[in-house]
C-alpha cells in the first residue's frame, strides 16, 4: 500500500483538475488498476503517527532547540459533498462566515540550523475536527452536530505527543488568539516550552500583584501600554507573571489596528517577539501550497476513510516539494530562495 500511496501523492501535485482514482490510473496507462487505488483510500486509516514517519527523517535531519511548533487550523472546502461526521459546517474566521467542509488542525514544525539559507516548514501531527454527537437546539427546536473533543483538547493532545512520543525538539509553541486560553497557557508551560501568542485585546490583566489580589482586572486595551515596549503582567486565570507586547500596524486602507503578544519567556524583547510571530504566518503558505499544489480539496471521495486518506496524501504531497527545496533552492510555488 506503502507504493500506492506514493504514486497518489504524485498524482496529486501534478494534477490541475479532480483528482480520481481511474485518472491516476490512466496516467499509468493501466500498470496500477483503479480498483487498487481505490483500496488503498479505503481500507488504511491514517493518523499523525503515520505523518509522523514520512516526517521524521527530515525534521531529525535540520532540527534544533530552537525551533518553533505551530498549530493552526483551516477549512477545506466542500460545498458540493454530502454532509458526515467529517464534513459539516464550521466557522470560518478569515471569511467571518460559517463553510461546510473539513476543519483540520496541524502542528507545524519550524527550524531553522545557523547558516542554513532556508527554513524547514513541515507538518509533523494532524487531526480533524469530527462531529459525532447529535444535539437539539432548545431555542429553534434544530438537530445540529457537535464534536465530542474541542480543538483545545486537540491541541493539547498532540503537544503532549510531540514531546513524549515524537521527542520534537522546539523552544516556543506558536498560535493565534483561538488557543491562548489559560489552559492552554498552563499546560504550555507544564511542558517546559514557552509560547507566544496574540491574545484578544478584551482579556484581562493587571501589572501589579497587589492588583491582582484585590481583583482589579483591567482589558488589555484599556491599559496604559507603549507599543513595542514589553512589559510583565498578570493575567486573570493565569497563575504565573507573563510578558506582554503591544504592536500597532496599518492596514492597506490606512487604518491602523493593534496586536497584544504574551509570552512567558520573560527575556524577550520587541524585536524578538517580532521576529518569533512572523514564524507564525509560514502556516498560511502550508496552508496555500497544500489547496493550490497539493489538491487538498479537489477528491470526489465520499466517505470517511476515502476523504481522510485523501487528506493525509495531500499532507505527504507537501512534504515532498519541501524536502526537495533544499536541494533546489525552490520554494513549492516554483520561484528562486
Amino acid at each position: 500500500m506503502k507504493k500506492e500511496m506514493d504514486l497518489y501523492s504524485d498524482y496529486l501535485l501534478s494534477s490541475f483538475s479532480r483528482v480520481t482514482a481511474t485518472g491516476l490510473s490512466s496516467l499509468l496507462e493501466g500498470t496500477v488498476s483503479h480498483d487498487k487505488i481505490t483500496r488503498m483510500l479505503s481500507v488504511n486509516t491514517y493518523n499523525s503517527k503515520d505523518l509522523w514517519q514520512e516526517a521524521k527523517p527530515l525534521v531529525r535531519q535540520y532540527e534544533s532547540e530552537a525551533a518553533c511548533l505551530i498549530f493552526d487550523d483551516a477549512i477545506v472546502s466542500k460545498p458540493y459533498t454530502d454532509e458526515n461526521e467529517l464534513i459539516g459546517w464550521h466557522r470560518d474566521h478569515s471569511k467571518d462566515r460559517n463553510e461546510k467542509g473539513i476543519n483540520l488542525l496541524t502542528a507545524f514544525y519550524h527550524t531553522q540550523l545557523p547558516g542554513s539559507f532556508e527554513a524547514l516548514r513541515v507538518p509533523v501531527a494532524f487531526e480533524c475536527v469530527k462531529k459525532t454527537f447529535r444535539l437539539c437546539d432548545i431555542k429553534n427546536r434544530k438537530e445540529k452536530l457537535q464534536s465530542p473533543v474541542t480543538k483545545n483538547e486537540m491541541m493539547r493532545s498532540m503537544l503532549q505527543q510531540s514531546v513524549e512520543k515524537q521527542y520534537l525538539k522546539f523552544c516556543y509553541v506558536l498560535t493565534d488568539s483561538w488557543s491562548s486560553s489559560s489552559d492552554n497557557l498552563l499546560f504550555i508551560a507544564g511542558l517546559k516550552k514557552y509560547f507566544v501568542m496574540d491574545m484578544k485585546s478584551n482579556r484581562l490583566c493587571m501589572f501589579s500583584t497587589q492588583d491582582r489580589n484585590r481583583g482589579e482586572w483591567t482589558s488589555m486595551d484599556k491599559l496604559p501600554l507603549q507599543a513595542e515596549l514589553p512589559v510583565q503582567v498578570w493575567i486573570k486565570d493565569l497563575e504565573t507573571e507573563v510578558l506582554l507586547c503591544k504592536f500597532v500596524f496599518t492596514n492597506k486602507d490606512g487604518s491602523t489596528g493593534e496586536m497584544y503578544l504574551l509570552s512567558n519567556d520573560l527575556e524577550l524583547s520587541a524585536e524578538d517577539f517580532r521576529t518569533l510571530y512572523k514564524k507564525r504566518w509560514s502556516v498560511e503558505e502550508y496552508h496555500k501550497s497544500l489547496k493550490q499544489n497539493a489538491s487538498l480539496a479537489k477528491s470526489p471521495t465520499r466517505t470517511v476513510t476515502t476523504q481522510t486518506s485523501h487528506l493525509f496524501a495531500s499532507l505527504l504531497a507537501y512534504i515532498k516539494p519541501e524536502r526537495l527545496k533544499f536541494i533546489h533552492r525552490l520554494n513549492h510555488f516554483c520561484s528562486e530562495i
